[in-house]
């Protein structure tokens, strides 16, 4: 697994680099060499945050961020929180990697069976191209926390949306 490890407002100690490397060890046997993990630890004024993102090589994509006093307790609730997904969606997972047992990495829990997703709704928008400031603007009069706009700027279809920490951000797709 190919681990990056990003420190933002800090630069991540070596104890804690390695720490993260060992509890993404565990990890990677679901995933493969193939997978890629980003540790990004952030310090704020009365705590620290730890956000880990995992993808493999198939495009299947886990994300955990959890925020405590101490850098190696939120690392260490992250990677129980991604066990955990990686529990509850143990079918899909299974389906798509092809190495590993779940069951010999966490003990066995009751988890719900895999849950049918139902669309109860489709809704047609129109996209005229605006700004992100105008998208922005748009979503919080409609009250939502996402808008769907043409990009004024690239023409590509985006989307806004408003994070947990009151900033925003854009989805786009990655043009090949």
């Amino acid at each position: 697994m190919n681990i990056t490890i990003v420190g933002r407002k800090c630069t991540p100690r070596d104890s804690f680099k390695e720490r993260a490397e060992k509890k993404l060890a565990k990890i990677e046997r679901f995933f493969g060499e193939d997978a890629t993990a980003k540790v990004t630890a952030t310090v704020e004024k009365s705590s620290q945050t730890v956000e880990i993102t995992v993808t493999s090589a198939g495009g299947l994509m886990f994300r955990a961020q959890q925020r405590a006093e101490n850098m190696n307790d939120a690392l260490d609730e992250c990677v129980d929180l991604l066990v955990r997904q990686i529990r509850k969606n143990k079918t899909r997972v299974e389906k798509r990697m092809h190495s590993g047992s779940i069951d010999d990495f966490a003990p066995v829990e009751v988890v719900d069976e895999e849950v049918e997703f139902e669309v109860v709704r489709t809704k047609t928008v129109a996209l005229k191209p605006e700004s992100v400031d105008e998208a922005i603007l748009q979503m919080n009069l409609l009250g939502h926390q996402f808008y769907m706009f043409r990009n004024a700027e690239s023409g590509i279809i985006s989307v806004v949306y408003r994070r947990n920490d009151g900033g925003y951000g854009i989805l786009e797709p990655e043009q090949e």
